[in-house]
């Protein structure tokens, strides 16, 4: 071999080399500043210390996703919540399936019932509202759901469910001393023109479980549950 072939040869092995080498340390640096950020990460994060639980399906992630950060997140002190014309938007499906994804959460979430035209809390409400609350179980998210039956006109009734996810939260905030409340709760309030209940939620836990279930008894409500998936 020639001398300038031979000196080219091993200027290519050289090069192979050193190409070689500087993409495994990019790989390992890369590999390294994702753990970095990862540790970092503080307790208000999505990713913290949540698992995903068996009901922690795709669909619901991605509706816990939006209404923790679009609509249902309190941070700042300053109370947020989506409206029904909003709430079709963060779930982007029909009534009954958004319904749908809570059904696995049946044993752990609750039905709080209201009187009709009304948004205060009843003694049976309040237990059941501490008694869910307090079994948080390692979760990270407590989401809160409001509805109002088909009676009244349509502002009415978005108002009214409003002031019932409104008072779910003022209770919990005088009741349970939690320094994270602001990054745990989501409310969501759908009034009488989105994801009604129907009578299956009736075998569901609820405030007043010796009242008769209708489908209006039903929707006089807010769902509230302890979710527990990883985002």
């Amino acid at each position: 071999m020639k001398p300038n072939k031979a000196h080219l040869a091993l200027f290519l092995v050289v090069l192979v080399l050193l190409s070689g080498m500087v993409a495994v340390w990019v790989h390992g640096a890369a590999s390294r500043l994702a753990d970095l950020q990862s540790s970092a990460k503080g307790p208000g994060t999505a990713v913290a210390s949540a698992s995903d639980k068996g009901y922690c399906t795709g669909a619901l992630k991605q509706i816990l996703r939006r209404v923790l950060t679009s609509c249902g997140l309190i941070t700042g002190g300053s109370q947020r919540g989506c409206q029904p014309v909003q709430a079709r938007s963060v779930a982007a499906m029909s009534g009954d399936d958004f319904n749908a994804l809570f059904v696995p959460l049946a044993d752990r979430a609750a039905i709080i019932q209201f009187d009709q035209d009304s948004a205060e809390l009843d003694s049976g409400a309040i237990a059941l509202l501490d008694k869910t609350f307090a079994a948080q179980r390692g979760a990270s998210y407590f989401l809160v759901v409001s509805r109002a039956s088909t009676e009244g006109a349509l502002s009415y009734n978005r108002e009214l469910s409003r002031k019932r996810a409104e008072a779910v939260l003022d209770h919990i905030r005088s009741k349970f001393s939690d320094p994270d409340l602001d990054q745990e709760v989501g409310l969501l309030w759908l009034g009488a023109e989105y994801a009604q209940l129907d009578k299956e939620f009736c075998q569901w836990q609820r405030s007043r479980p010796d009242e008769a279930c209708t489908t209006a008894h039903l929707n006089r409500s807010a769902f509230i549950a302890w979710i527990d998936c990883r985002l």
